[in-house]
């Protein structure tokens, strides 16, 4: 592939994503458990919710690496390129969004499980809006088939490559994207059932959640 300035930049993001997105939050779930503290357990089950997001993107973006493509497989790399981007929107908003949990945070006793969740809530909010800025750009991936097959946009296909030789390394692109399809439809649904019933009944309050 044609080498290109921001190529480091790009795995450095991914590099990023899983410190962030996956390692810090999977440790502080555990943590969180051990310690019994519900507010924070609840704040992340929610944020496991509304990250799932990006898994999903990384199974739709894999079918769209080459040239020679389906129209399926090309579909499925567009869409990711939005969920990509809508990710990065959504995961601050479920970090801070319930006045419930702030509140009940707020009031924890100081302590060093405390400090690292505040600490973990503002990094992650810093790392998707600029991560979210830096994938403007790269939206134009969505709407052009011939820009989606260019190195611009595949170098963001490199790394959830990687992935699926490691975990899916005899699946076929069409079943991973019909995989990722999937996924995004149960989101979809559970998304539009929060927004319509959910949201109209418990406003910002996690109860339930």
């Amino acid at each position: 592939m044609e080498e290109l300035w921001f190529r480091p930049f790009v795995w450095t993001d991914y590099r990023l994503a899983v410190l962030f997105t996956v390692i810090v939050p999977t440790i502080l779930m555990i943590w969180s458990l051990v310690q019994q503290a519900q507010a924070i357990s609840r704040l992340l089950i929610i944020y496991w919710r509304v990250a799932s997001l990006l898994m999903i993107t990384v199974y739709l973006l894999v079918p769209a690496w080459g040239v020679d493509n389906s129209g399926f497989e090309n579909l499925c790399g567009q869409i990711g390129f939005i969920t990509a981007l809508i990710a990065r929107m959504l995961i601050p908003i479920s970090l801070w969004f319930w006045v419930d949990l702030n509140d009940e945070i707020k009031d924890l006793p100081p302590s060093f499980l405390k400090l690292v969740v505040v600490s973990w809530r503002w990094a992650m909010t810093v790392y998707c809006s600029l991560g979210a800025i830096a994938n403007v750009p790269f939206l134009s991936c969505a709407f052009s088939l011939e820009l989606l097959s260019s190195p611009f946009c595949q170098v963001w296909i490199e790394a959830p490559l990687g992935y699926r030789s490691i975990i899916h390394g005899d699946a076929t692109q069409g079943f991973i994207g019909f995989l990722g399809l999937l996924g995004l439809s149960v989101y979809v649904l559970y998304f539009g059932y929060f927004l319509l019933i959910r949201l109209g009944k418990q406003g910002r309050s996690a109860l339930e959640q």
